[in-house]
Parts: structure tokens; C-alpha cells; sequence
């Protein structure tokens, strides 16, 4: 795939959605690093409904020590995992009243050091709480990205390598959300919508579905 290639590609979903962003919901970079540390394996809208509850009783790190890991628990139990991701919660929340003033670190390494924070979730919260131009590639993304020949790769760290390589800068800050978005609601795994797909003609999967 071509650059003139990509930079229409980009250009049409930025029309399609000029603006878009999480469909987690979050007030504060600890609400987002929360949503996203709930949401391995858990749909958005599940992790959205815990998160409701829980946040109105505890959106910081110490609120959450102080609730306590039954507390957690009892809050996001709806979703997968709880009880891991509660104790990855309480002891993130610990390093982050210790060593943080209670803040989220701006860093890769600091937020990568973080229990249950990977290259992806730390990829997350630069991009969308700080507005940096990173990519976390998902599994949507990175379907999306091979399949379409945006950026082809047998892992996720060289699809994103080859992303931050290959996406025209004035479309960096926001590829993440167009590509994971496209992926989730029109690039699907099974069988992608490709009739209704607005970069259908600029995509070079060879086995495109009828609409």
C-alpha cells in the first residue's frame, strides 16, 4: 500500500467521524486508566455500567484504598476477571499514592510498571488522557491494519511500529479510535461489512463480503 493510499483511507474516516474517541466513559486519566485496566476481556458498555457505580464512590487512588479490595469487588463483580483485576487495581492504586502523589505517570516505563498495565493499555492513556500520538493495537486494530494492508505485521508491537511509521502525522493522534472503531463496528472478524464500508475501494483485502 502506497502513502496516497493511506492518506485517503485516513482523510475518509476522519469525515465519516471527525472526532472520535473512547467509548469508555471517564472524567479523569485515573477513571480512564481504571476503565481500561477493567476492560481485558470485558465489552465497553459492561465495564461502562461497573464503572458507574464504582466511581461515585471511589474515582482516585486513595478513595479506592480506602474502599478496599471486598469494596472493589463488590462494585465490579459484573465483569470478567473481577477478582484479579480488583487486586491489580489495589496494588496500582498503592504505587500511585506512594510514588505518584496519586497521579497517573505521563511515562511509558512508569505506567508499564503499573500491575496489569501493558504496552497497549499504557499506549491507551498517553493517547487519549495526554494526548500523544500513540497507537495501541488491539486485536480490532490489528485485524484491521493487516487486512486492509494499511500496515501488515505478524505481531502487535510491528503493526504498531509500522503504524507510527506508515500514518500520516496529521491523522496520528486520532488513528487509534478511527482504526479500533472500524474494526468493532464495520471490519468484523467473522465477516466484515465491506458494501457499507466507506474505504472499500482503497482497502486491499482480497476477499471482500457483499454488503
Amino acid at each position: 500500500m502506497n502513502a496516497q493510499k493511506r492518506l485517503e483511507i485516513f482523510a475518509r474516516l476522519r469525515a465519516h467521524n471527525p472526532e472520535p474517541t473512547t467509548e469508555l466513559n471517564w472524567t479523569t486519566p485515573f477513571e480512564l486508566l481504571t476503565a481500561v485496566l477493567l476492560s481485558a476481556q470485558a465489552t465497553d458498555v459492561g465495564v461502562n455500567k461497573a464503572t458507574e457505580r464504582l466511581f461515585k464512590v471511589a474515582n482516585t487512588p486513595q478513595s479506592i484504598l480506602d474502599l478496599g479490595i471486598d469494596g472493589v469487588k463488590e462494585h465490579i463483580r459484573t465483569i470478567g476477571l473481577y477478582n484479579t483485576k480488583a487486586e491489580n487495581l489495589m496494588k496500582t492504586c498503592r504505587i500511585l499514592v506512594e510514588q505518584h502523589d496519586g497521579e497517573v505517570p505521563r511515562t511509558r516505563k512508569a505506567l508499564e510498571a503499573l500491575p496489569g498495565v501493558g504496552r497497549k493499555t499504557a499506549n491507551v492513556i498517553l493517547n487519549t488522557a495526554f494526548g500523544e500520538p500513540t497507537i495501541a493495537v488491539d486485536t480490532h486494530i490489528f485485524r484491521v491494519a493487516n487486512r486492509t494492508g494499511i500496515a501488515k505485521g505478524k505481531d502487535v508491537v510491528e503493526v504498531e511500529r509500522k503504524l507510527l511509521r506508515h500514518v500520516p502525522r496529521e491523522f496520528r493522534q486520532d488513528a487509534h479510535h478511527w482504526l479500533i472503531l472500524h474494526g468493532r463496528y464495520t471490519c468484523l472478524a467473522r465477516k466484515p461489512r465491506c458494501g457499507s464500508c466507506v474505504i472499500e475501494d482503497l482497502c486491499e483485502y482480497p476477499e471482500k463480503t457483499e454488503p
